[in-house]
């Protein structure tokens, strides 16, 4: 455990470093004199002044009590809702103003704001200029005459100079808009151009110089520059406070240098500017809880990063915890569990620094709520996937894993009589004749098969079965039954009822299995151990080189059997399957039989033997082969059933996993949910999401709000590498090293992602379903096209790729890597077509491809004949003429 907790504290000491390497310092000038103006908006929360937001005196005089000591004047937008009272209020601390009208298309507000702005400059001698509208010109509200004519208005009725807000390059276009005011209002705001903040400082003194060039003797003001201290980029501009802070401190060093006037947007930050985008509510000096965001000398750095530091850290370490209770962990595997745990603790940190350094509308709340709340199971996901990997590849060797060389030559000591049940419901009978063969070549002297035929009306595929069981001999009992309720589980039940009461060991094996002449000589000796009422044997399948596609299904089955039943074993925690299995016929009947209330009855008994208190064991050897499903629908099919089983299952025991519940160890429990949560809620949670994000693609779109940040898209293409990352190892560390199959294996895998979701949907609406045989033995029916929802949702997530990365005119990263995210959840469905695609095309026959190699083996064969044609026709054209032959 020392070792153990040294790594733990040299990953959090290394995580330590990593902060302080990202620490960042930026260099500025001091700014040791007072601002030339600060535009100001006295509003507070969420709510904006269109929907009925009014300024508070209390607030307004708390406000300019602070702004006093920063600024000799404040720059207003408006002249009513309240902001008529700043004025006032502002000349109690020395502070000057210039009043704002705000004016856009609607005619009577105009005159509300010109006539208050009007009003307020006669009537406070601390009103030292008017600005009539902002940015109007360039919204389109106002044509340059309308605006003019109000302008002109405002002059004739104030002593002031009196101005317009516009964006430099209209002052540029509009030179009868310049003659008609007093003084030039630039508004200079680098970010909107996608400049980097090291451009913006000389940007607005560039625009400066371009201002005082084109319209010479003319007063220029910037009457707004700023920068934002969170949000999204714009093209090369990255918001942040540390940014702001530098690009404030430059422009003001230099403006105050150049004898620039100048307004800096803006004192406090606005919640409601919403509609400026992701930027909009960041570009104050103070935030909205009136905290200043930086200092206008020294260095410049965040001010929350240590503490942040300290936060992550101890997220990690408590994280990291849990390595401490577990048994025989090495040095390498807790390195790279608590390396795993420290990455999640500095999410968890970066989601609250978002969520702390961020504004929130109700529904921008709730968007974050929800997609954290469909983070976490990913997450939890990521980190048992790398336990598992950590386990696998530094852990020490399985030790409960049943390996043949501690049984053989057992069975002649221990040989308890066996009973072998063969539930078969329709099935071909030339296959079951070969089943049934297999059985009576068992290496076993103590033996009985049970056949059971159920609901099978037609005699052409029960009848050959009954001749066969009769020419096997005794041993074999046939039992037919045309009427059975409760799917395989009842057959299994009328089975045990023919079971000769001599049988301690009950054997279940599909109708298309044939198994090993060992399997019971190796197996059966592992009940010498009276707490042991499950030993289970892998599937496998003995058609696997069908196809291409049976190819790659059949690796996808073995890298459960090979990887995760394994790791499972250690904490007596497998998952019973309902063909290679034995079961101890006292833990059968203690479970009360197998039970149809669920279509996975195998899965069910195993759960509740291990609720009893029974050992299960597993072995990886393979005793037995059976049938694949017969195509891509068949497989989908199967799958489903088992999804909604084990949805039925987690309905019916998670009682039993509560404390007391049961006599289920805390790592059974743990396996188990993990298992659920890893199977069925990641495929379904991959689902959910990936529909949500097709929903939200047009207002990113089109609509230009609500950008998932990256907080909440990271994670997931994480979660898929981390995914790759455990399939791509364990495979290869424990199943096959070859790429074909790993590659096959990892297409069929995903390609069932819609399946089990669907599975699980159906599971939360419906307590039962049909059961469904899979189609095995030839039997396959031809469906329309069994991946038509997954071929829809692939196109409608790389066409939402597509349209975000076409409408990304101002390079958004945040976009960029939502698009990213909606490629990647493509990639299940896109499986799902191309192994339904595969299995109708000729590519899917290996026999073409055997074609194949031998005509490019030909054709490889006939040029290297030509070539030792050529070399001979050469070297006779010029071996040297021998006169003596000649004569």
């Amino acid at each position: 455990m020392r070792t153990v907790a040294a790594v733990i504290a040299l990953v959090a000491c290394v995580h330590a470093g990593i902060w302080a390497l990202t620490r960042t310092e930026l260099q500025a000038p001091d700014v040791d004199v007072q601002l030339d103006s600060v535009s100001y908006a006295p509003f507070e929360g969420s709510t904006s002044p269109d929907e009925g937001a009014r300024a508070r005196a209390a607030r307004i005089r708390a406000d300019l009590k602070m702004l006093a000591p920063l600024t000799h004047t404040i720059r207003l937008y408006s002249s009513t809702g309240g902001v008529e009272l700043v004025p006032a209020i502002a000349a109690e601390f020395g502070l000057n103003v210039t009043v704002g009208a705000w004016i856009d298309k609607h005619q009577d507000r105009n005159e509300r704001e010109i006539a208050a702005a009007i009003d307020l400059a006669r009537r406070h001698s601390n009103v030292k200029a008017v600005i009539v509208g902002n940015e109007t010109i360039f919204r389109g509200e106002q044509t340059v005459p309308e605006l003019i004519k109000k302008i002109q208005r405002v002059k004739r009725a104030t002593s002031v100079p009196v101005s317009t807000g516009e964006i430099w390059h209209v002052w540029l276009e509009h030179p009868e808009l310049v003659s008609q005011v007093d003084f030039i209002a630039a508004h200079v705001l680098p970010y909107w151009e996608g400049l980097p903040a090291s451009q913006a400082a000389e940007q607005a003194v560039l625009i400066y110089d371009k201002l005082r060039q084109a319209y010479p003797g003319k007063r220029i003001v910037i009457a707004e520059f700023g920068w934002p201290s969170a949000g999204y980029n714009m093209h090369a501009a990255v918001p942040g406070r540390e940014a702001q802070a530098a690009v404030l401190r430059n422009f003001v060093s230099r403006a105050e240098a150049y004898g620039i006037e100048y307004n800096i947007i803006e004192a406090v930050d606005q919640p409601w500017k919403t509609f400026e985008g992701g930027v909009g509510p960041y570009w104050g000096l103070f935030d909205a809880a009136r905290h200043p965001k930086f200092a206008w000398s020294g260095p410049i750095t965040d001010p929350d990063h240590w503490r942040l530091a300290g936060m992550a850290i101890l997220i990690s370490v408590l994280l990291s915890l849990p390595i401490l209770a577990m048994r025989g962990v090495t040095a390498r595997q807790a390195g790279l569990m608590a390396g795993g745990a420290n990455v999640v603790g500095a999410w968890a940190t970066a989601l609250f620094a978002y969520w702390n350094g961020h504004y929130f509308v109700p529904g921008a709340a709730f968007a974050l709520g929800l997609g954290t709340a469909l983070l976490i199971p990913l997450v939890v996901i990521a980190l048992a996937r790398i336990e598992e990997i950590a386990v696998i590849a530094f852990g020490r060797r399985p030790r409960r894993l049943i390996t043949t060389p501690l049984t053989l030559g057992a069975a002649a000591a221990f040989a308890p009589k066996v009973s072998i049940h063969v539930p078969a419901y329709c099935e071909p009978p030339d296959m079951l004749r070969q089943t049934l063969d297999a059985v009576a070549r068992l290496d076993y002297p103590n033996y009985e098969c049970v056949v059971v035929i159920n609901n099978t009306p037609d005699p052409a595929l029960w009848r050959p079965v009954e001749e066969h069981c009769r020419k096997l001999g005794p041993r074999f009992k046939f039992v037919r039954a045309d009427v059975l309720s409760g799917y395989k589980a009842g057959a299994l039940r009328l089975a045990l009822e023919h079971t000769a009461s001599d049988v301690e060991i009950v054997g279940v094996i599909d109708a298309d299995y044939v198994v090993h002449p060992d399997w019971l000589k190796d197996l059966v000796p592992a009940f010498r151990d009276p707490t042991v009422g499950l030993v289970q044997a892998p599937q496998d399948h003995r058609d696997g080189a069908r196809s291409l596609a049976h190819y790659a299904m059949n690796g996808e089955y073995a890298g459960f059997f090979d990887i995760g039943m394994v790791q499972r074993n250690e904490y007596n925690a497998i998952i019973a399957h309902g063909t290679m299995c034995l079961v101890r016929r006292a833990a059968l009947e203690m479970a009360g039989n197998w039970s149809s209330d669920t279509i996975c009855e195998d899965t069910d008994l195993g759960l509740t033997l291990l609720e009893l208190g029974w050992q299960a064991h597993y072995t990886n050897r393979r005793y037995g082969h059976g049938l694949l499903p017969d195509g891509f629908e068949a497989y989908k099919n199967q799958r489903h059933r088992w999804a909604y089983g084990g949805f039925q299952i987690i309905r019916k025991h998670w009682r039993r996993f509560l404390p007391g519940g049961s006599r289920l160890t805390r790592d059974q429990k743990r396996e188990f949910a993990l298992g659920w949560l890893n199977w069925l809620g990641a495929e379904t949670l991959g689902v959910a999401v990936a529909v949500l994000n097709i929903l939200w693609v047009p207002v990113v779109a089109f609509l230009g709000i609500a950008v998932p940040d990256r907080i909440l898209t990271v994670p997931i293409l994480a979660s898929f590498a981390v995914s790759l990352a455990h399939v791509l190892t364990l495979y290869r560390l424990r199943v096959d090293g070859r790429a074909g199959r790993l590659i096959g294996a990892i297409i069929a895998a995903m390609s069932l992602q819609w399946t089990v979701a669907r599975a699980v949907g159906y599971g939360l609406i419906k307590d039962r379903l049909p059961f469904v045989r899979t189609a095995k033995g030839g039997s396959r029916r031809h469906a329309d096209f069994p991946a038509f929802w997954e071929a829809v949702l692939a196109s409608l997530l790389l066409i939402g790729a597509v349209v975000l990365i076409e409408t990304n005119y101002k390079e958004v990263r945040e976009i960029d890597i939502f698009a990213a995210v909606l490629v990647i959840q493509s990639l299940p469905f896109i499986a799902a077509v191309g192994l339904a695609l595969l299995e109708r095309a000729r590519l899917n026959d290996f026999a073409y491809w055997r074609r194949l190699e031998a005509r490019l083996a030909l054709r490889l064969a006939r040029r290297a004949r030509s070539a030792l044609v050529g070399e001979a026709t050469a070297s006779v054209a010029i071996e040297p003429r021998d006169p003596a032959k000649q004569l």
